[in-house]
C-alpha cells in the first residue's frame, strides 16, 4: 500500500490527535507528583554526586525520563482526563517501565491483548478511544483502527517518525532499509511496515554477514535462513541488495548504529565504485539525541573509579539494556534493576545481559563504595530516588551490624 498517502489521510482525520487536549497544567501537576524527585534534583545540584556514611552515589549527567517518553505519558494522562467515561485502550506498553504502565491501568486504560507477536483487536470498537505508543504502531494496527472509527491519540516519538520518514525515502528510491533493530521490538516491527523491501540486522556481526555476502556471494538458502523473521516477505538477497539505504531502532547502541552505516557504505563503495555510490547508498542521521546524550553520560561515568554499577530500566527496556552493555564493557560489576523492590537485605535480584533473573548475594562490597547509577530513558527519576536511598539503607545497616 501507498504508506505515506495513507499516513497523510490519517493525519487529517478528525478522529487522529497528536496533541494534547488543553490538559497541560494538570499533566504537569500528575507528572510532578508521580514521577519527579527531590532527592534526583538535589544529588543533579551536586555536581551529580551524593555521600552518605561509607556510599558514595554517582549518578549519571544524562539519564531517565526523555522528551519523547516523558510527552507520551503526559498526552496519555492527558486523553483520559478528555474521556472520562470512554473505553480507552492502548496498543502496546506506552514506554517499557512497569511503574508507568501500572498508572495507565490505574486510570483504567486497557492494554490490547496479545499473545507472541498476534494482537487481539476484536475488543476495540467504534468510537473507543486507541493510545498509540511512544514506539509508535505498524501501519496495519493503524489502518485496522482508522476503518473502526475509534479516536486515535498518537503519542509516537518524533524521532520515531524520523526513521520512518528516512523508510519513505528509501522506498522512493527502490532500496531495501537495512534496520539496525531487533525484530521482534515493536518500534523495530512499525517501522519495518514502512518498508516496501527490508532486512534487519541485530548488531554488527550480522551486518558483516550481509556485507560479506554483498561482495562476495554464498550459501542463499543459509541467509535466508538466519534472518527467516527479519526479512521482508518474498526478499531476494540477490536482488534485494543491490540498493540499500540505513534505518534503525531509536533506542540501539548509537556506536554500533554508525559502525554499520559505514560498513555498508564502503561496502557499496567497493562494489559500485565512487560515482555510484549515492545510487546503491542511502543513509540519514535517525539516531535519537536523547539515547545518543544517555550512553555518551554512561561512557564518561563508566571512565570513573567506581565499585559498581546500577542501571535502572524495564528489562524490556532496550535503551536500558545498552547503557549496561557499556558497564559490561569496561569490566565494571552491573546489576540491572527495574524498581528498589529488587534490591533485598539479602541480595539484589538483577538481569545479566542476556540472561534471566538471578539473585547476587554480597553485591556491594565492604567499607567505602563509589556506587554508579544511572537509568534508562522510560525510568521516572522517583525510582531512580528509590534505589539510591534503598542502597543508602542497606549499607549503612550494615555498617550498623558490624
Amino acid at each position: 500500500m501507498d504508506t505515506k498517502t495513507f499516513k497523510r489521510s490519517l493525519h487529517n482525520s478528525e478522529n487522529y490527535h497528536r496533541k494534547g487536549f488543553g490538559h497541560e497544567a494538570e499533566a504537569a501537576d500528575f507528572m510532578q507528583t508521580e514521577y519527579q524527585s527531590n532527592l534526583v534534583q538535589q544529588i543533579r545540584d551536586q555536581q551529580f554526586t551524593l555521600k552518605r556514611g561509607n556510599v558514595t552515589i554517582r549518578l549519571a549527567e544524562a539519564f531517565g525520563f526523555c522528551w519523547g517518553v516523558e510527552r507520551a505519558v503526559a498526552i496519555a494522562y492527558e486523553t483520559r482526563q478528555h474521556f472520562p467515561t470512554e473505553r480507552i485502550w492502548i496498543t502496546n506498553e506506552i514506554i517499557h517501565n512497569p511503574s508507568v504502565n501500572q498508572h495507565l491501568r490505574d486510570m483504567q486504560v486497557q492494554f490490547i491483548p496479545a499473545v507472541g507477536q498476534e494482537k487481539d483487536f476484536s475488543g476495540v470498537t467504534a468510537g473507543d478511544v486507541v493510545i498509540l505508543p511512544a514506539f509508535g504502531a505498524s501501519v496495519p494496527e493503524m489502518q485496522l483502527l482508522n476503518d473502526r472509527q475509534c479516536t486515535i491519540v498518537d503519542t509516537t516519538c518524533p524521532w520515531v517518525s524520523k526513521v520512518w520518514s528516512s523508510v519513505e525515502k528509501h522506498k522512493k528510491g527502490g532500496h531495501t532499509s537495512i534496520i539496525h533493530g531487533k525484530y521482534n521490538h515493536e518500534e523495530t516491527i512499525a517501522t519495518s511496515s514502512f518498508a516496501t523491501k527490508y532486512l534487519i540486522v541485530l548488531n554488527l556481526a550480522e551486518a558483516e554477514y550481509i556485507c560479506n555476502y554483498i561482495l562476495h556471494g554464498g550459501d542463499r538458502d543459509e541467509l535466508m535462513a538466519k534472518f527467516a523473521k527479519a526479512c521482508s516477505a518474498g526478499f531476494d538477497p540477490d536482488v534485494d541488495l543491490e540498493q540499500v539505504g540505513i534505518a534503525n531502532q531509536t533506542t540501539m547502541l548509537k556506536s554500533e548504529t554508525e559502525q554499520i552505516g559505514k560498513l555498508f557504505e564502503h561496502t557499496m563503495l567497493r562494489k559500485y565504485g565512487p560515482i555510484a555510490l549515492n545510487q546503491h547508498f542511502l543513509s540519514f542521521n535517525t539516531i535519537c539525541d536523547a539515547t545518543q546524550e544517555r550512553q555518551d553520560a554512561m561512557l564518561d561515568l563508566v571512565r570513573e573509579k567506581l565499585d559498581l554499577m546500577v542501571v535502572i530500566g524495564g528489562f524490556n527496556s532496550s535503551n536500558t539494556t545498552h547503557l549496561q552493555e557499556i558497564a559490561i564493557e569496561y569490566h565494571i560489576p552491573s546489576y540491572h534493576i527495574d524498581s528498589a523492590e529488587r534490591i533485598m537485605d539479602h541480595g539484589i535480584q538483577h538481569k545479566p545481559l542476556g540472561g534471566d533473573l538471578e539473585m547476587a548475594q554480597d553485591w556491594l562490597p565492604e567499607g567505602a563504595i563509589v556506587v554508579g547509577v544511572t537509568s534508562g530513558a522510560s525510568t521516572p527519576d522517583k525510582v531512580v530516588a528509590d534505589v539510591v536511598e534503598k542502597i543508602f539503607a542497606l549499607k549503612n545497616k550494615t555498617l550498623v551490624e558490624m
